[in-house]
């Protein structure tokens, strides 16, 4: 039977009711969850890394009668979606996670075995899971044995699961609630079913989640993590991990998202304000023949002229008042925005002026720098999520590793001048490292053969021609 986690009564400052039941406890914070900021952020962060931005949704408006605005229909409404928010999200974990992770241990035997558990399929799960953690906090992965008997993960999204934390430092979980939904059908007509599983550590519930109650899932009754047979078992500790993109779990998305707005905003207003035609100018109208100034809008769009005429000794006409759009003056705001997006994320900019005409490595880590602290914590929290995930492959492998965990950066680097400093410190690189740096080289051992191969063809050229003849000379010094 699932208990009510007694610390999280205690960490919402509540008293709960004695006479609630564990069942109606989850569903009571399930429809807190479920409708929470926290949640929503998250729901933002994938949608505006989709491209789903605010500025698709916004209308014209126009001050009307008694000061309140109202929706125009006659004016260009451009939604421009200028996705900085994406861009630095791709950078920012490729920066840290495109380049294979590197575990080693203390033998050979260790870092293979490890190396068939946490293999490429792995790397790329976790570095998709890392987009997920930038956009969402963190990110959730679910260990499990596949039908093969082999460990397995399984990455679920920031959104989906509400956790219940035994600290208040995040690490220790004490049981967890995954909430998503399955498309099917009611008869002839398509549904979205909500379902909900609860990770205790007594094994898995599931439920149907309707109209705000949990049902038993009949279809998929409570069971194990795992099945030897029929005999089920479960883990020590509940096999969810979560990898954080920082220690507080916030979303990219809440540093910036005004930033994104406010670029879109820009973009569309400069569109609009350039599409507007006659609008761009006031009219003054002087004894025009009709009444309706939607009549005059349309006649001078339709046919570029409109009909005025003479009475009471004035002579008609129209005068335009110009409203001229000066698009520099967007160009500078649209530039301020993307820089403040920029560093408010934390990411670089490829195109940094820094980058062009003096290229040196000071520069180049003066560009990295925001994006390197940044890197630093997420590395941090992303290492204490691996070494946690330990447990359950210790378990599955039947050893006791502990890896060293190398994270690879993709950093732009001046090598010339790198090597031209070791080079003046008195460094010898070896040809292997020299080799594999060439950018045309696919196989680096292919190339060192060959380069053996030609020194060994040298060497015994060398030799024959420096072998003394039958005079008593040699035949080098024959031929010179």
């Amino acid at each position: 039977m699932l208990l009510i986690p007694p610390f999280y009564t205690s960490r919402i400052g509540k008293a709960w009711p004695s006479n609630i039941t564990d069942k109606e406890f989850l569903e009571l914070e399930i429809r807190r969850w479920k409708y929470s900021p926290e949640r929503k952020m998250q729901l933002d962060g994938e949608r505006y890394y989709m491209g789903d931005h605010d500025i698709l949704s916004r209308k014209r408006t126009v001050i009307g009668e008694g000061g309140e605005l109202q929706e125009v229909r006659n004016l260009p409404n451009n939604h421009i979606v200028d996705n900085q928010f994406a861009k630095l999200v791709d950078q920012k974990v490729n920066y840290l996670l495109s380049k294979p992770i590197t575990f080693e241990c203390d033998n050979e035997a260790d870092t293979t075995a490890l190396g068939e558990v946490l293999n490429e399929d792995f790397l790329t799960k976790l570095k998709n899971g890392g987009t997920d953690a930038l956009w969402g906090g963190l990110f959730w992965l679910y260990v499990y044995y596949d039908e093969q008997g082999k460990l397995a993960f399984q990455r679920f999204k920031p959104y989906e699961i509400l956790p219940f934390w035994k600290d208040s430092e995040h690490t220790d979980l004490d049981c967890a609630v995954r909430l998503y939904t399955v498309e099917g059908y009611e008869g002839t007509y398509p549904r979205v079913y909500e379902k909900v599983e609860v990770f205790t550590h007594e094994g898995i519930l599931r439920y149907d989640l309707e109209e705000g109650r949990l049902i038993e899932d009949v279809d998929r009754p409570h069971g194990y993590y795992a099945y030897v047979g029929e005999k089920g078992f479960n883990w020590e500790r509940i096999p969810l991990v979560a990898f954080k993109y920082n220690a507080r779990e916030i979303p990219l998305i809440k540093r910036c998202k005004s930033l994104q707005d406010a670029l879109n905003t820009m973009r569309s207003d400069l569109i609009n304000n350039m599409q507007e035609d006659n609008r761009n100018t006031v009219l003054i109208i002087k004894n025009y023949d009709g009444q309706d100034l939607g009549e005059f809008r349309r006649n001078l769009s339709t046919y570029g002229a409109v009909k005025v005429r003479a009475g009471d000794g004035a002579d008609g006409g129209v005068e335009a008042l110009s409203v001229q759009v000066n698009a520099q003056n967007y160009e500078l705001v649209l530039n301020t925005l993307k820089k403040a997006l920029i560093e408010n994320a934390m990411g670089y900019d490829a195109k940094d002026d820094r980058i062009g005409s003096n290229a040196n490595q000071i520069n180049i880590r003066s560009m990295y720098s925001d994006i390197d602290l940044d890197a630093d914590g997420m590395e941090c929290e992303f290492k204490a999520a691996l070494k946690q995930l330990m447990f359950f492959i210790n378990a599955y492998l039947g050893k006791e590793l502990e890896p060293r965990i190398t994270f690879n950066r993709d950093t732009m680097i001046n090598e010339t001048e790198v090597i031209d400093n070791l080079v003046k410190l008195g460094v010898r690189l070896p040809n292997e490292l020299l080799v594999a740096q060439v950018p045309f080289v696919d196989n680096v051992q292919d190339v060192l053969d060959m380069l053996d191969k030609e020194q060994a063809e040298q060497d015994l050229y060398s030799q024959a021609f420096a072998q003394p003849d039958s005079f008593g000379g040699n035949k080098s010094n024959e031929q010179a």
